[in-house]
């Protein structure tokens, strides 16, 4: 019998001290060659025992293997010098240096196949993966070649779904798409955003995801969310869309965020991940708090489309609050599955 509520994660979880800094993004490596090679393959290993011990359900890599969850794929492209950097403002919230677009973008070699082959030999259970989005991807970039967003997003869809396909024949079974740039360029979305994420699809039989958040718990994000209101009504602007689309699950931002929940009503009949841990602060929640937020979208959307998840990656946390908010997900999880079999 399936499984009703499978407890998943948006993403990133912390690295461990001997890897790379902890708590941070963008964190350099502490090991290099051979020892860093090993070190990630180690660092996968405990991710995915971490997650198992709490009993999530579908496993990830945690990301160990990248430093962060767009920069790491768009390093192995082709037409793109990480050595001349710029500074963007990124998601009209925050300046970085990035890298620059000097010529036409490629894909030479699959960027994370065997990363994920070597998480499917670990695991018989269900792995889910995650890829940038193509818009995500155009606004973590300076683009002094082609000088058209939209363009760009286009190249990047179809190398993604280059990638996405080898995913899948790798052995992985969802594979998500990261895209909190929906949450910002509304029109942007509706133009061209959403062709460009239904192009990176094209073709794949495996499940597919779209993960829109409000950002990492990092202080830009705090900041921005600060001056959205009472009422957080971005994804108003893409859900419509998103219904229609061949998009089978949206991962979505619901614990401690003043996102309306009768907004799940606009995309129901999809499968949604419904972010029930707050990855924005350092505070563990209880397991009656998670099932408390899982109440609430249960009655916009039907439990066997229900996944209990995190509001976004957890990289910037330590492994120990990391550790408590995914058992406490598990926890919360188990309280609604026991509701709904004690109503049934």
């Amino acid at each position: 019998m399936k499984k009703i509520l499978p407890t998943s994660t948006a993403g990133s979880l912390p690295k461990p001290s001997w890897l790379a800094e902890p708590e941070a993004l963008w964190s350099p490596w502490k090991l290099y060659n051979e020892e860093l090679k090993n070190g990630k393959q180690d660092a996968l290993r405990l991710s995915l025992q971490e997650q198992q011990q709490a009993g999530i359900d579908i496993v990830s890599d945690g990301e160990q293997t990248r430093q962060h969850f767009v920069t790491t794929f768009i390093e192995n492209l082709n037409g793109v010098d990480f050595e001349n950097r710029q500074t963007v403002k990124i998601r009209d919230r925050y300046d970085a240096s990035v890298p620059t677009v000097v010529g036409p973008v490629s894909r030479q070699k699959s960027v994370f196949v065997e990363d994920a082959k070597f998480l499917r030999q670990q695991t018989q259970q269900l792995i889910k993966w995650a890829l940038p989005g193509p818009m995500t991807m155009v606004d973590t970039l300076c683009d002094n070649y082609y000088k058209n967003r939209e363009k760009l997003a286009w190249e990047f869809a179809k190398i993604l779904n280059q990638e996405a396909k080898e995913l899948e024949a790798a052995g992985v079974d969802i594979i998500q798409f990261d895209e909190p740039a929906f949450n910002v360029f509304f029109d942007e979305v509706n133009d061209w955003g959403m062709a460009c994420l239904e192009r990176a699809i094209e073709g794949l039989e495996c499940e597919t995801a779209v993960h829109i958040c409000y950002g990492y718990g990092i202080k830009a994000n705090t900041d921005w969310k600060k001056t959205l209101g009472s009422e957080w009504r971005q994804y108003e602007d893409v859900f419509p869309k998103l219904q229609k689309s061949n998009i089978d699950i949206i991962s979505l931002e619901c614990h401690n965020s003043h996102v309306p929940m009768e907004l799940l009503e606009l995309i129901r009949g999809k499968k949604v991940m419904v972010g029930a841990i707050d990855v924005a602060n350092h505070s563990i929640e209880t397991p009656e708090a998670v099932a408390d937020t899982l109440r609430k979208a249960l009655q916009f959307v039907d439990a066997d489309k229900l996944y209990p998840c995190t509001n976004c990656g957890m990289a910037p946390l330590s492994r120990n609050v990391a550790r408590g908010k995914l058992n406490a997900l598990s926890a919360g999880a188990d309280i609604i599955r026991k509701e709904l079999l004690a109503n049934a």
